[in-house]
């Protein structure tokens, strides 16, 4: 009880935290939903996919809008973990009697609240825009386990990162990498129209296969192997970034 009690605690001063800051709700809510609307209305009426109408255009990127999002604000997952580690609030911690697991597990809870939280937003915004789903409640449900268990994942790939950077700038801009696999994916445009040695990286990728899942799941379409290939993705970056964070954490 004392651990559950020490990490909400400590993950309820990290929601106040974002909730005071006006830059990390602009780029972890605004900026997303500014990329929605620049997709669908700019140039979403330039982008050809087979089977699709131009106003159906959002129906196939939403999905990888609310992924954006959960990148998005990893960055100011590591930008927290960074800031406290430079100002000396682990040492403080490390000295209190309170669970030391606590300190990083607070740290992914409140990035996992405030991710979740961002990424309804962005839903809803898709739904003002056009957005309509014939997903069934257990799609919905199958969804929202898939987008919880990517905000994990993400979170605790951040945490290492910040943990070794040596400046605030250093510690978000691991959240290009994920950004970078977002583009070079099935978020905006189908990968059988990207060249061939680029189609093979990005068929085999993870965000392709969560894409992918959440695409066929909101349209009620089966997903074939991207649902089970997702969940050992996201598994087994959690396992790994989890133990590479706690053990960075021990020598910081």
């Amino acid at each position: 009880m004392t651990y559950l009690s020490d990490t909400f605690t400590l993950a309820g001063r990290l929601i106040k935290h974002n909730l005071r800051s006006v830059d990390t709700i602009i780029t972890v809510i605004i900026m997303p939903v500014m990329m929605l609307l620049l997709m669908v209305f700019l140039f979403g009426g330039a982008i050809q996919i087979d089977g699709l109408s131009h106003a159906e255009y959002v129906n196939y990127v939403l999905p990888g809008i609310l992924l954006m999002t959960i990148a998005t604000g990893s960055a100011y997952t590591a930008l927290r973990i960074n800031m406290d580690k430079t100002s000396g609030m682990f040492d403080r911690f490390k000295s209190l009697p309170i669970s030391k697991s606590a300190v990083l597990n607070g740290q992914s809870v409140a990035s996992v609240i405030f991710m979740m939280t961002s990424t309804l937003v962005v839903l809803g915004v898709g739904f003002l825009v056009g957005f309509r789903s014939h997903a069934l409640l257990v799609d919905w449900l199958l969804v929202l386990l898939i987008l919880l268990g990517s905000a994990v994942a993400i979170t605790w790939i951040s945490v290492p990162f910040a943990l070794m950077a040596s400046s605030i700038d250093g510690a978000s801009a691991f959240s290009y990498i994920i950004l970078f696999l977002l583009f070079v994916s099935s978020a905006f445009v189908p990968v059988t129209g990207m060249p061939k040695f680029i189609r093979v990286f990005a068929e085999n990728q993870p965000m392709t296969h969560i894409i992918q899942s959440i695409r066929g799941l909101l349209s009620s379409q089966p997903i074939g192997n991207h649902g089970w290939i997702a969940l050992i993705w996201i598994l087994a970056i959690i396992i790994l970034f989890r133990f590479l964070g706690t053990l960075i954490a021990k020598r910081v």
